[in-house]
């Protein structure tokens, strides 16, 4: 049996297991009633409309799954197997979800592409400096620099992003890449 520290380590930085985090979070605050949690739940499609009443008639039935689809439709992703499929580090992933939006960024321009190989060749025919970071947004990608980084709540020096490549589709270290997914989570907490 692990003991709690060590797996304290196994879970370091783990994107998944933040949003299980904080899906159990959420299913506490559920049982207690609080209003906040309640709330939580128009996420779901299916209580998008619902008003107050309902919710608190909801929340008797729900589960650990709703609150796993609460937290993961909260990060941008369509659905907790979309949140899994996407942290989890797949390769063939068509649609990274809505995680990598920054809200404060307004007046920040970005080069914006349908296609992989039309990004990563204006990426790679760009000046080192400024960095210039290819990311993913649904089904898009798009060529930013630090600024828009920084936007995210995340740090452009961050060492994970060299060993990603600056590429977040195609990453040299798909490790290095879930834990820039992991801290950008983190900042979305704040």
């Amino acid at each position: 049996m692990m003991r709690r520290d060590a797996l304290a380590g196994v879970h370091a930085m783990d994107p998944i297991h933040e949003l299980k985090v904080r899906a159990d979070i959420l299913h506490a605050r559920l049982e207690s009633n609080d209003g906040g949690a309640l709330a939580r739940l128009r996420v779901l499609p299916e209580l998008h409309r619902a008003d107050d009443a309902t919710l608190r008639t909801k929340a008797a039935d729900v589960r650990r799954k709703h609150c796993l689809s609460v937290v993961a439709r909260e990060c941008g992703f369509a659905s907790w197997e979309h949140a899994r499929h996407v942290l989890g580090g797949h390769t063939d992933v068509d649609d990274f979800g809505t995680l990598l939006h920054a809200k404060n960024a307004g007046g920040i321009l970005n080069q914006w592409f349908a296609s992989y190989a039309e990004a990563f060749a204006a990426q790679r025919s760009l000046p080192d400096r400024p960095r210039h970071y290819l990311l993913a947004y649904k089904r898009h990608l798009l060529i930013t620099g630090p600024s828009f980084v920084e936007a995210l709540g995340m740090d452009p020096d961050d060492p994970d992003w060299e060993a990603i490549g600056w590429d977040w589709v195609h990453p040299i270290d798909a490790a290095a890449r879930s834990r820039l997914y992991y801290k950008r989570l983190v900042a979305m907490r704040r």
